[in-house]
């Protein structure tokens, strides 16, 4: 049975969508089969992964509202053991539309069970909010990334979050686990991106990953393709980080033997 990983954050431009495409194709590029779910109405983990929202006949939404199988609505990418269930602008209304439905917390995990034997990994790319539908995103997941931006005010919210969680797991997910906290958009030459580093290390602890995420020209453009940055340039910073990523969860999650 495969392991379903949110990727969360309601702080925006922290790389969340940058690390839902990245993750998961670096969990494909080492043969594991995985899907990238994207909940974001925005759907740019859909468009960032090859494929134009304009042109989605079936989305998340679809499955979370009208009942749709996941299997119908789920598209192949260009990357191999990478599949995507995509998002739609239509998304935004959904919080609106499922108001009055019983257990509407629990409609995404009704979603991802029925096709959580197919995948190794699900990967959900949330919103940057902490509405309706990033509660469903949580209360479906077995555990939660939160990237946080090197910058100042980079741990601010992360208190709210972490709050929104606890609350998750007391109510409605008690198996919901923290996978690690990632530092994003690292610059090495700025003390300031150091200092955050150091911060979040000793509030976090061991939560925090040891893989941080570069500062980037290849992450930042190869959205413009429809690409990962893995598939756009392989050898760049930012893609061997997130394949050093990858890498540090499967070992965590005894999926991979790290090596000596």
């Amino acid at each position: 049975m495969g392991k379903i990983i949110s990727i969360a954050n309601q702080k925006g431009g922290v790389g969340k969508t940058t690390t839902a495409i990245n993750l998961a194709a670096s969990l494909a590029a080492l043969e594991f089969k995985t899907l990238i779910v994207d909940s974001d109405p925005q759907a740019n983990a859909t468009s960032g992964i090859g494929h134009n929202p304009k042109e989605i006949e079936y989305s998340i939404y679809e499955c979370m509202v009208d009942g749709v199988a996941p299997r119908d609505c789920i598209v192949e990418t260009d990357i191999s053991y990478l599949d995507l269930l995509p998002s739609h602008i239509d998304l935004v209304g959904a919080e609106v539309e499922m108001v009055n439905i019983d257990e509407r917390e629990l409609k995404m995990k009704e979603v991802l069970l029925s096709i959580k034997d197919d995948y190794d990994f699900i990967v959900i790319d949330c919103s940057p909010s902490l509405g309706l539908i990033t509660v469903n995103a949580l209360t479906a997941s077995d555990a939660v990334i939160i990237p946080v931006q090197c910058e100042y005010f980079a741990l601010e919210g992360l208190g709210k979050l972490l709050n929104t969680i606890k609350i998750i797991q007391s109510r409605l997910n008690p198996e919901l686990e923290i996978e690690g906290i990632l530092l994003t958009m690292y610059d090495v030459r700025l003390r300031l991106s150091n200092q955050v580093v150091d911060e979040v290390k000793s509030h976090f602890n061991q939560l925090a990953f040891d893989t941080i995420i570069p500062r980037n020209i290849k992450l930042s453009e190869s959205p413009s393709f429809g690409l990962p940055a893995i598939a756009h340039d392989a050898e760049s910073k930012g893609a061997i980080s997130y394949l050093n990523l990858a890498r540090e969860i499967l070992v965590t999650n005894g999926m991979l033997v790290e090596a000596v």
